[in-house]
């Protein structure tokens, strides 16, 4: 990829420009100070279930090294972080007592954040269920939904006045396929339709998550992170365009629709047939609660072949270390397309980034592909902005290389290198380029 020009100054002066970490991929500390097991620290006990054999329990020691992060922050030029909250480091059974060891963990981060002047971005669920709740039915269970309402309200009375932002969920299109539909994150079920069932129960717990917040005190502004993409056909044939109709239904919309349409796709509920879900009465009214933002993940798009075998997407600006497309102008075309069907809230990029096979080199870490990446999306999130989405910030996936989900640290996403061995932390050439490029805004 060819560098392309783009600076900060064309940006509105009050965007927010951040990184993004989440809770699992970099705390560690396990089993520290009262924390209880997740679905995640058990299913990277299941032979076979992290390539490289891995797991969380040390990550990046973020936990210990809070304060060495957040100086790296700082020293980024970066106004604003996003990151998640464990539920079983707060509540350690996703149900009855608060532990206060782990609260305090987040009190001395949002401390240290505001001690920089940086706005605190919070995730309350990224994909890891307290083992506890799972073992009581997990998100299949509708009743988790109202335990997520209950840990949503304690976390905005505690810290609402101290947060910009909380999202209730982190893509939950990955909690409920991967996690549900083919086994590739925790909890590791291969079932379709306890798959369909958990999307909707992660809609429901996020319509009463967003009412208990509303009803506890605090400033911050309320809304979800979903993960989007376009999804094109391959070729003109009547096959390929049906394919790119139902990956877009069964994924942006299943998701959108509920919240500001109050219904499914009627596609997406055809195909899924016997599998569709149960929706009680009212759910509707709960699930479309309105956001006072809307979290956009932006990576690849969705390339939609019929063929046997599928015909690959022609990736003119290469992929990544994940094997996923490059291409930027999919993030105009997925905003302006969401712009055209829904009554949208402000939006924020919250994670775009590529995961590259990164090294230390005499000291160095030379990586031009990735801020090549990155001045590729921002230039086509501008073109966005200036056809009228109304688009507030920006945060960079991912702050630190950290543990992957079931690549485990084969992959490295971060703009700063983490040695696991030493822990040490070593400044990519795209986590300069980024200082660099944020130090020329205007303020």
């Amino acid at each position: 990829m060819k560098p392309i020009s783009v600076s900060a100054e064309q940006f509105p002066r009050d965007f927010a420009w951040g990184t993004a970490t989440s809770a699992f991929q970099i705390e560690g500390a396990s089993t520290a100070d009262g924390k209880g097991p997740s679905i995640w620290d058990s299913f990277c006990t299941r032979p076979g279930a992290i390539k490289d054999g891995s797991d969380g329990k040390v990550a990046c020691d973020h936990y210990h090294r809070y304060r060495e992060d957040v100086e790296l922050l700082a020293g980024l030029n970066v106004d604003a972080y996003r990151f998640s909250m464990a539920w079983s480091r707060v509540q350690p059974s996703g149900k009855g007592a608060w532990n206060e060891a782990g609260f305090g963990f987040y009190d001395r981060l949002l401390d240290a954040l505001a001690e920089k002047d940086i706005q605190a971005h919070l995730t309350l669920y990224h994909w890891d269920l307290p083992q506890a709740l799972q073992d009581d039915g997990g998100w299949l269970n509708r009743d988790t939904a109202h335990r997520f309402a209950d840990y949503a309200y304690e976390v905005k009375r505690r810290f609402g006045d101290r947060i910009a932002a909380i999202a209730t969920h982190n893509e939950p299109w990955c909690t409920a396929n991967l996690g549900y539909g083919n086994a590739q994150f925790a909890p590791g079920v291969v079932d379709q339709k306890q798959s369909v069932q958990v999307s909707h129960h992660l809609l429901v717990s996020h319509g009463l998550a967003m009412q208990a917040m509303r009803a506890a005190a605090g400033s911050a502004r309320l809304g979800i992170v979903l993960n989007q993409w376009t999804a094109d056909p391959a070729t003109d044939s009547e096959a390929d365009r049906a394919l790119a109709e139902w990956e877009y239904a069964r994924s942006v919309q299943w998701f959108m629709d509920p919240i500001f349409k109050k219904r499914y796709p009627e596609l997406a509920l055809r195909a899924h047939g016997a599998n569709a879900p149960q929706v009680q009465e009212g759910d509707f009214d709960i699930i479309a609660q309105p956001l006072d933002f809307l979290g956009c993940n932006y990576y690849f798009r969705a390339w939609c072949s019929a063929e046997d075998p599928p015909r690959p997407a022609p990736a003119p600006l290469g992929t990544t270390d994940m094997d996923w497309e490059i291409y930027p102008q999919g993030l105009p075309e997925l905003l302006l397309k969401l712009k055209a069907e829904y009554p949208l809230p402000p939006l924020y990029i919250t994670e775009n980034g590529m995961a590259r096979a990164d090294a230390v080199e005499n000291g160095s870490v030379h990586d031009p592909e990735r801020i090549a990446f990155v001045q590729s999306h921002l230039a086509a999130l501008l073109e966005a902005m200036r056809q009228g989405v109304d688009v507030r910030g920006y945060f960079l996936w991912s702050l630190l290389d950290n543990f992957e989900w079931n690549s485990g640290y084969s992959k490295r996403f971060g703009i700063v290198h983490v040695d696991y061995a030493t822990q040490q932390r070593t400044l990519k050439e795209s986590a300069l380029w980024y200082r660099d490029f944020l130090a020329r805004r205007a303020r």
